[in-house]
């Protein structure tokens, strides 16, 4: 028998408070409450709109709070409500537990535990989703979810839509969210993970009562269609603005031979498509696309299946103090293939020369020197190429030579 005195001691010095979401639940709401109350009576108890007796049961529980309003509104906006209660009551953390009895308040101590080796965190209690029991739609619903979460945040969970969960609410305070449906569940694990918080999963037991029984307010035409809508905002986002400005914040917190270092030890990539990376980074940092080379880099790597992370940190060769550098030498090949050779820029005209590259200035009337792009653009190729096999040539002998097997 767990120690029930230790536990709330926990959740209390945690500053934890359960929050159980209820709509029409009137056959269970009580048990689930006092199951609950054997751990801590820091509970907040949302009726989204209930029309059964639902107020009255949970009015004549002492001991607990309650968030109650007229008009149902989804179990989205009833959690983000008992959020910014518990926010109100100077809770930094909560577990949320469905009222339909599903699920076993004995788990909470596994939620506990783990938060404890972990504050930086949101946990998702993974249900055992093979036992018998499960219906056929929450097991495909179950494998949707997760292949959706993993497209875009990068992370396998084994159940993320569980509502059993622990959730660090201290970290939502400016948040806001723009779903207040079961599709909530989804958007909030999403951002959390886009935020930098560590989504985890504990094991947790699950009751599926028999089908004459269960009790289901999921509208499987509407919400299917919202949670398909959210998923398609979610991946645009994650694709167009979150993971590029992750993967930039990644490359210039680290030092670039360290990043190397661990994707060449990390993959397992043959030192062939290892040396290929190095040398498509370095082509793509010259290749005159200025302002688009990071982008075009990233997605001509994921076709060709090489290293992303390497293409890009070579491609950053193209940083400012090196741009006259790349400009001049791109000039000077540009002559050598053209076969004009005579012609030298002097520090002015590098200068003019790279203000009319980034500007896009290229052939203004009266700009003399715009009519020497075509030089810089045949020899910036030329000068790309030429560097990258050659680097690449030597980076592949050294990790013939070096790389452990």
């Amino acid at each position: 028998m767990p120690d029930f005195t230790e536990i709330n001691k926990k959740i209390d010095n945690l500053k934890l408070c359960i929050i159980i979401p209820t709509y029409n639940n009137a056959g269970t709401i009580v048990k689930v409450i006092t199951d609950v109350q054997k751990y801590t009576n820091n509970i907040i108890v949302v009726n989204d709109g209930s029309t059964d007796n639902t107020q009255q049961l949970i009015s004549a529980i002492k001991g607990i709070e309650i968030v109650s309003y007229q008009k149902n509104k989804g179990k989205g906006y009833a959690l983000q409500q008992g959020f910014k209660f518990a926010l109100s009551k100077a809770f930094d953390f909560a577990i949320t537990i469905d009222s339909d009895g599903q699920h076993f308040a004995e788990d909470i101590p596994t939620f506990i535990n783990k938060l404890e080796e972990n504050k930086n965190v949101l946990l998702i209690g993974a249900r055992n989703m093979s036992q018998d029991g499960i219906p056929g739609k929450s097991s495909f619903g179950n494998k949707f979810s997760n292949f959706w979460f993993k497209i875009e945040t990068g992370k396998s969970m084994p159940d993320t839509q569980s509502g059993y969960r622990l959730y660090p609410i201290h970290r939502y305070k400016k948040m806001l969210f723009f779903t207040r449906k079961y599709e909530f569940e989804i958007e909030i694990i999403v951002r959390s993970a886009w935020k930098g918080i560590d989504i985890k999963s504990v094991p947790v037991k699950i009751y599926y009562s028999p089908p004459e029984e269960r009790i289901s307010h999921f509208r499987p035409f509407k919400d299917f269609t919202r949670i398909s809508i959210l998923n398609t905002v979610l991946v645009f986002i994650a694709f167009v603005y979150v993971k590029p400005v992750m993967f930039v914040k990644y490359l210039f917190t680290n030092n670039p031979i360290k990043i190397v270092k661990e994707q060449i030890s990390k993959h397992n990539d043959s030192n062939f498509k290892l040396a290929s990376a190095i040398a498509f980074g370095l082509f793509m940092g010259i290749f005159p696309v200025w302002g688009f080379q990071m982008i075009l880099a990233a997605t001509v790597a994921h076709f060709l299946k090489l290293n992303k992370i390497i293409v890009l940190v070579f491609s950053n060769i193209s940083i400012a103090p090196m741009v006259p550098v790349i400009i001049y030498l791109s000039y000077q090949t540009g002559g050598i293939v053209l076969g004009n050779t005579n012609d030298l820029l002097s520090g002015e005209k590098i200068i003019a020369l790279k203000n009319t590259i980034i500007n896009g200035e290229f052939f203004t009337a009266g700009n003399e020197i715009g009519y020497s792009i075509y030089q810089y653009l045949i020899g910036s190729v030329a000068f790309g190429l030429v560097l990258g096999i050659f680097v690449g040539f030597i980076s592949l002998i050294l990790l013939n030579i070096f790389r452990k097997k």
